[in-house]
């Protein structure tokens, strides 16, 4: 569909292409919709990601200054996020992680009520794994030898294990094999060289990126692809149905303009924070005025914190492997994994700080910036060398801490811009003290210097997975949608992103987001046929996934893609 035709009508458009998006581009497709997905970011071919992060315009998202790279950077008053942006969306940029949650997730008392979420979710995690093609890490790197030396010193030594990952391995790195996706007779697709660049953009096609997969396949079907595009307003038309409106991304998006389209049903798939900005700003105009309250609630951090160890010299090089590969869990409700940028990438290095903590209680309070000036007196040589980001990638391990209890954050609108404030219940965390544990102990082993970011040292932790705010819930008192993942009090609307993700996974969350979306799908109608699903706002059934008209891969196809 190009920037200048003439106003259409589809049956669905997608606002945004990443796992939600994707899922739900594919299967709707297979039952004999009509569908438009609309992107912000650009469609990239592997060779055209970044070298390395400090190819600003294709690693940074700020279209206002003309860069569509994969990486967007919000910050928000209580955290700093980081999410993905491009024709994938996150699976451009994320770290190939696929884990299902730990146990909290699904006792949350958000919506444990409303039905046996691990039984509803399980086939639907399983298909998502064939889909992503995930495998166990077979690549042990230094740092998760450090990690589990760790594990030993904290007593978690049986915590330790390989990350499940989507990336295609061979026996010999680097090696041309048949894409697995399509059965043996697709392109050849090169196997993962361990250059650690999976974050930065894998640019020898290993990483099963969703064009590779769900978006491939939806396209095959008939599913359009509008990228360097920005929804910009959702509008109820008289008639049912929505109005789309829509314009360039940024400057050299090309285009003067997008011409509106309408549709009978309109997915919400542009990320956490893309979603909620949209809902937000339709009830703020009145445009979507019924809208729940609860909208911006329950936005949750995944309790994360991210902190790094910088080596002090280069007798090993941190950068070497997939970019994560194993994880250890010092408490039951938490979860370490060693992460690594790919040599060069060197750019993320400019957030690092000293390692400060914050107040513990019962303690008497002090601002976090004043124990950064005590560090820094401390240990000036330790503030010396944290100020250089050279070779940063190959001296550093990024610690990713992850947790599964339950806190959140209030998301709302203020102007034209999204913050936030503390939620309900348990303060979201400003620092995790099991997760300076881990990091004291990697720098003891490693002989290297432990560090926060700088955002931390204004009680601002940084958050990779975002999520949240648009609860499911029993009722629009209670959630903003429900537990098929449609709108309360707007037909035709639905949320299928990480948005939509009700609790604290205290994992990587896209297997989740992915499966989520898997099981909403799979209750669509084939066009034309009767709605299984109760009318929104009606009690919870049990239903029988709906079996697609035109489904992309045969019975009989590789088990990756099978129905």
């Amino acid at each position: 569909m190009s920037s200048t035709s003439t106003q259409e009508h589809w049956d669905v458009v997608i606002v945004g292409s990443g796992f939600g998006g994707s899922v739900s581009a594919l299967r709707l497709s297979e039952k004999g919709y009509r569908v438009l997905v609309v992107e912000s970011g650009r469609r990239f071919a592997d060779h055209e990601l970044p070298k390395t992060s400090w190819r600003l315009p294709r690693f940074l998202w700020a279209p206002a200054l003309g860069m569509f790279g994969i990486q967007r950077i919000t910050p928000l008053n209580d955290v700093l996020v980081m999410s993905g942006a491009g024709v994938g969306g996150g699976s451009l940029v994320y770290g190939n992680t696929l884990y299902e949650p730990l146990d909290d997730f699904y006792e949350d008392a958000q919506w444990r009520h409303i039905t046996k979420w691990r039984d509803e979710l399980a086939p639907h995690y399983a298909q998502a794994k064939r889909m992503l093609g995930v495998v166990e890490n077979p690549v042990d790197t230094a740092a998760d030898q450090v990690m589990l030396q760790v594990a030993e010193d904290l007593g978690v030594a049986d915590t330790f294990h390989r990350t499940q990952v989507g990336i295609l391995f061979g026996d010999q790195p680097g090696q041309d094999v048949a894409d697995p996706f399509f059965g043996g007779v697709g392109p050849a697709r090169t196997t993962c060289t361990s250059c650690g660049a999976c974050m930065s953009g894998c640019r020898v096609g290993a990483k099963n990126t969703l064009p590779k997969n769900y978006l491939h396949l939806a396209e095959s079907l008939g599913a359009q692809i509008l990228p360097l595009t920005t929804v910009t307003a959702i509008t109820p038309q008289a008639g049912g149905g929505y109005r789309v409106d829509m314009r360039p991304a940024g400057p050299g998006a090309g285009g003067s303009k997008r011409r509106p389209v309408t549709a009978d049903h309109v997915i919400l798939a542009a990320g956490t924070l893309g979603t909620q900005r949209l809902l937000h700003r339709m009830k703020a105009d009145g445009v979507l005025p019924h809208l729940s309250d609860r909208l911006g609630q329950l936005t949750r951090t995944n309790s994360e914190s991210i902190l790094t160890v910088e080596a002090r010299d280069l007798e090993v090089d941190y950068s070497v492997g997939p970019a994560i590969t194993s994880s250890i869990h010092p408490t039951p409700q938490t979860h370490v994994e060693p992460v690594r940028y790919g040599r060069g990438s060197n750019f993320m290095g400019l957030l690092s700080a000293m390692l400060t903590e914050g107040d513990r209680p019962g303690e008497p309070s002090v601002p976090r910036w004043r124990r950064f000036a005590a560090e820094v007196r401390a240990n000036p040589g330790s503030f010396l060398r944290s100020l250089s980001v050279r070779r940063w990638s190959e001296r550093t391990t990024v610690l990713l801490v992850m947790q599964s209890l339950d806190n959140s954050l209030n998301v709302r609108l203020k102007g034209r811009r999204l913050t936030s404030s503390q939620g309900t219940g348990t303060p979201n965390p400003t620092w995790i003290p099991e997760a300076h544990e881990v990091a004291h102990r990697f720098a003891e082993r490693t002989g290297g210097d432990p560090r926060g970011t700088v955002n931390e040292l204004f009680n601002v932790p940084m958050t990779a997975h975002i999520l949240g705010g648009c609860p499911i819930g029993d009722s629009p008192t209670s959630g903003v949608i429900d537990p098929w993942q449609r709108v309360y009090g707007h037909p035709g609307l639905h949320v299928m992103d990480g948005a939509a993700v009700t609790a604290n996974l205290g994992v990587n969350p896209s297997l989740t987001i992915t499966a989520q979306a898997e099981r909403a799908m799979s209750f669509w109608p084939n066009k034309g046929e009767a709605d299984p699903r109760p009318p929104v706002g009606a009690e919870y059934a049990a239903l029988d996934p709906v079996r697609p008209r035109r489904p992309a891969v045969p019975d009989g196809a590789p088990a990756m893609l099978a129905w």
